[in-house]
């Protein structure tokens, strides 16, 4: 049987990272290359396959229809190599992670997917660190981190995970004594709950619902959103989360209050160093992590 032609396994990288991230420069930077050497590399693999799978126009990078279906096709044995290849290194020893997470991402999102990451890489095991200031510590004590912000510190390679919405929580029966619509004189009499690092979702909460005015009784401060949804839920305030969380908890003491679409000036981001990407625990998690769509 004649020996079949390998393709160029770093540019078939190349191509695989640039999809991934869904950008030429992001890709060149996780793979220490300038822009030029990816896109090389990747002009490599439409030579090696015969086929265009990117356009090029004004230094940007679009996908082909040729090139949806060649990633659709290859992507899977693509990780299965990867699986494989690791599955049989005998010299390989455990993959160690320190991740930073915030508890209430890592109880609702993160931890119910962790069973598919570590099936698909054995070796991988995470330390979790749920301590303050995350982003600080990214280097340093911790090789990579999940955090809510308004846009990470510009040095750090970051990935946005979601785009937020603002939520008002609360006990039904707070709810139902507030009613259906927004009344300043009623609200002004409740306690709200903030988190201490997420000061400027109340005040996007307030202006989306026409209550910039609105000077609450009280406002008590929270580092843990898990700490916050449980106040709530014991009637001691109108917790102002974050994204889903309601959905998520699945507790059927709390209700959102009022139908307010509120974007959030918070987003997560998956955050390291650049050059931490050159390390295997973090490229397998930031690879998972941006294909699992947390």
């Amino acid at each position: 049987m004649p020996t079949r032609r390998l393709p160029p396994l770093r540019a078939l990288e190349a191509f695989m990272r640039t999809v991934r991230l869904g950008s030429a420069r992001a890709a060149a930077d996780e793979l220490n290359l300038s822009p030029s050497a990816l896109s090389r590399r990747i002009a490599n693999l439409e030579e090696f396959v015969g086929k265009k799978l990117f356009t090029r126009a004004r230094q940007a990078m679009t996908m082909t229809d040729e090139g949806h279906q060649f990633y659709e096709a290859v992507s899977p044995h693509f990780e299965a190599l990867a699986r494989a290849v690791e599955g049989q290194s005998d010299n390989l020893s455990l993959l160690r992670l320190r991740l930073g997470v915030l508890p209430l991402f890592g109880s609702q999102r993160l931890f119910p997917r962790m069973a598919e990451l570590r099936k698909r890489h054995p070796l991988l095991h995470i330390d979790t660190d749920t301590g303050p200031h995350l982003e600080d510590r990214v280097g340093d004590t911790l090789d990579a981190a999940i955090i809510l912000s308004r846009g990470p510190d510009r040095r750090l390679h970051a990935v946005r995970l979601d785009e937020n919405k603002v939520h008002a929580i609360c006990s039904k029966d707070v709810a139902a004594k507030l009613g259906d619509s927004p009344d300043l004189e009623r609200l002004t009499s409740q306690t709200f709950l903030i988190h201490t690092e997420l000061p400027e979702s109340f005040e996007a909460w307030k202006a989306e619902l026409g209550l910039r005015d609105l000077d609450p009784s009280a406002i008590d401060h929270y580092d843990s959103g898990q700490l916050m949804l449980e106040a709530a839920a014991q009637g001691l305030g109108i917790a102002i989360m974050h994204d889903d969380h309601l959905r998520r908890a699945d507790d059927d003491r709390l209700t959102e209050l009022y139908d307010a679409e509120v974007e959030s000036p918070y987003s997560y981001w998956f955050v390291c160093k650049p050059t931490a990407l050159e390390e295997r625990p973090v490229r397998l998690f930031h690879d998972w992590l941006v294909g699992a769509g947390l």
